[in-house]
């Protein structure tokens, strides 16, 4: 497809009582399929070799390490949307067990022990390849009824992604203070484009350039309201996000994975005047074969890259390995 018949990068120019085919003709232009084999489970992780590993570990300049991770407990943002709840926490064994000899140890040893129960994407997660599908079909062609099945995700789990570590070179764009220097915070329903990704690569300098290979955090700010504010329509509501007519971009620059600090990555409402739900994962996930990170913490990781002007980092954020999952929690760590 030439770059002339290629889908505009402008919003204005989408046709917003027609998904459908905004849909498809991003999914055409920007699929991956068959790029690495007909056998590739990872999609666009295929980026992150071993050249930008060492490439990325040489970025450590402090040693200093700020944990992109929301909290897991009971007091998260899920609402029960589809079945999505919080996690419950259980002590199996406690202090007082061990307090009242209950726990049948020698020589008074003792000890706790606890259980978590909680869907896989109730916090800061990965969405895997596995998790959504287009018009039937998942990441690389395959028909998604003969890949993801009772028994899981039996072709591109999540474990996959786990081997491979997610690690790499790591760039923070932080359009929410590069849009709103006066809050650092969109607001909710803006769709954040390729303009507003290069205008904030250009006022953050170099060391923002996004490269082959890089995991991309993208910040709206749109947490850091929520944490002052409460959790009101976090999960699932309005939310600023990336707009549709941003995957030509993301195609373009060849990034590993991306990751912003909303529950859904993509703009809320999405861009459209009849019904539609969550086009760029539709996009993205099974023809681009995009690794997708959801519910982020990037507020102290702004602090940190604004403090110092550096907005690259070495980003440690493997997937938990859960055979046959299509996400994972994760706990990513920038390391500066």
């Amino acid at each position: 497809m030439t770059e002339q018949n290629l889908p505009s990068a402008n919003p204005a120019d989408l046709d917003r009582n027609d998904p459908e085919a905004e849909i498809a003709a991003r999914a055409k232009a920007y699929s991956n399929w068959g790029r690495w084999g007909a056998d590739d489970k990872l999609g666009t992780l295929n980026f992150i070799d071993e050249a930008a590993r060492l490439a990325a570990v040489s970025l450590v300049k402090t040693g200093e390490t700020v944990s992109l991770s929301q909290s897991f407990d009971m007091n998260g943002p899920q609402n029960g949307w589809r079945r999505r709840t919080n996690p419950v926490h259980t002590m199996l064994d406690t202090g007082v067990d061990a307090a009242l000899g209950n726990q049948g140890f020698p020589h008074g040893a003792g000890g706790a022990d606890d259980v978590i129960a909680m869907p896989l994407q109730c916090s800061t997660q990965w969405d895997g390849l596995g998790h959504i599908f287009d018009h039937g079909n998942a990441w690389n062609g395959r028909l998604s009824r003969e890949v993801v099945t009772s028994e899981g995700d039996l072709v591109t789990g999540i474990e996959n992604a786990a081997v491979t570590g997610v690690t790499g070179r790591g760039v923070l764009l932080d359009v929410g203070r590069h849009l709103r220097p006066e809050t650092g915070e969109l607001e909710d329903g803006y769709a954040v484009t390729p303009a507003d990704l290069d205008a904030t690569i250009e006022a953050q300098g170099l060391t923002s350039e996004v490269r082959r290979g890089d995991i991309l955090v993208v910040r709206t700010g749109q947490l850091a309201r929520t944490k002052r504010d409460g959790w009101g329509e976090y999960a699932g509501g309005p939310a600023p996000g990336m707009s549709l007519t941003s995957a030509g971009w993301i195609h373009a620059h060849e990034i590993a994975a991306i990751a912003t600090d909303t529950w859904g990555f993509e703009v809320r409402p999405n861009e459209f005047d009849v019904p539609a739900f969550q086009p760029l994962h539709q996009v993205a996930i099974p023809n681009m074969g995009l690794t997708i990170g959801e519910l982020w913490d990037l507020d102290a990781l702004a602090e940190a890259c604004a403090a110092d002007g550096r907005w690259e980092f070495l980003l440690a954020a493997p997937p938990l390995k859960i055979t046959n999952a299509v996400g994972s929690p994760v706990n990513p760590v920038a390391i500066r």
